[in-house]
């Protein structure tokens, strides 16, 4: 009896499996293509899925640009080959410096939901006119580019930016993706974080960093291998003069409730509108 019963689970395993199989060779050639392409959807949603929940918790020891800008060094004799990083809680950056960003990157910052169509419209028309390249970017979607993409300028990389705008927008909130962005944002060749940047130019941490000071790194932020606190150009000082009077404006509220965010951003676009609008042109 006891050998009926140890083989009974064995047989019920094995007529599951050939089920599987008998099934899987019924299917037609587009049936099979199918339940791969299915399959792998539903892979490539977990696995990604599971890297913003991780990146709740803790912050991506590497990012692509990271391994990106240390292959460009190798590479490059003439530069330095330099990785300074150092991770610290949003807590420990200056106020001055998450404002400055938001009044350099993204004015909408704590109201948009990741988007802000009117600036991606605007960036758009100019670039496609032959100006300046602009990229209309969000503080959101900039993240999610340093944290889990490639810099290159496909559109493959654009939609799965978007991708990981809107779960990290869903996931993180506010609050993360600006501790997020500030740690992992690059402030120079190798100078990646608020507290490596600010030892790295101005010899201190970043908690006590100046409205000065701060509107010098946000100023770095468009271009930093071109434009930084160790290499100002009369463009450069002016941006910091800019982002400096703006101050005025008042500090940015990083944990403004989620009701008073939405109440001045529900009549804007959505990410919808704009590609129906970008179908049209």
């Amino acid at each position: 009896m006891s050998n009926a019963k140890t083989h009974k689970p064995l047989k019920a395993k094995s007529a599951r499996k050939g089920r599987g199989l008998r099934r899987w060779s019924e299917l037609h050639f587009f049936g099979r293509v199918w339940r791969v392409l299915w399959l792998a959807v539903v892979g490539l949603w977990l696995t990604t899925l599971l890297q913003v929940l991780l990146g709740w918790f803790i912050m991506p020891p590497l990012t692509p640009l990271m391994v990106q800008r240390f292959c460009q060094q190798v590479g490059d004799k003439e530069r330095t080959v330099r990785f300074e990083r150092d991770y610290v809680p949003l807590d420990s950056i200056s106020p001055n410096l998450v404002s400055a960003v938001v009044y350099s990157e993204d004015g909408l910052f704590m109201y948009h939901n990741g988007f802000d169509v009117k600036q991606m419209k605007i960036a758009y028309t100019e670039n496609k006119r032959g100006r300046r390249m602009r990229g209309g970017s969000t503080i959101s979607q900039q993240t999610a580019k340093n944290a889990f993409l490639p810099h290159n300028r496909t559109m493959l990389r654009k939609a799965a930016e978007a991708y990981y705008t809107v779960l990290i927008e869903a996931v993180w909130g506010k609050r993360h993706i600006m501790e997020v962005y500030l740690n992992i944002v690059e402030f120079g060749d190798g100078i990646y974080g608020a507290e490596a940047a600010a030892q790295h130019y101005f010899h201190h941490s970043a908690r006590t960093l100046s409205r000065s000071e701060a509107a010098q790194l946000a100023a770095t932020l468009p271009a930093p291998l071109k434009r930084n606190p160790a290499h100002r150009s009369p463009y450069f000082n002016r941006r910091t003069a800019d982002i400096k009077q703006r101050f005025s404006w008042g500090a940015v509220n990083i944990d403004m409730p989620r009701a008073k965010r939405k109440a001045k951003y529900q009549d804007r676009e959505t990410l919808l509108d704009f590609l129906i609008w970008r179908m049209k042109q």
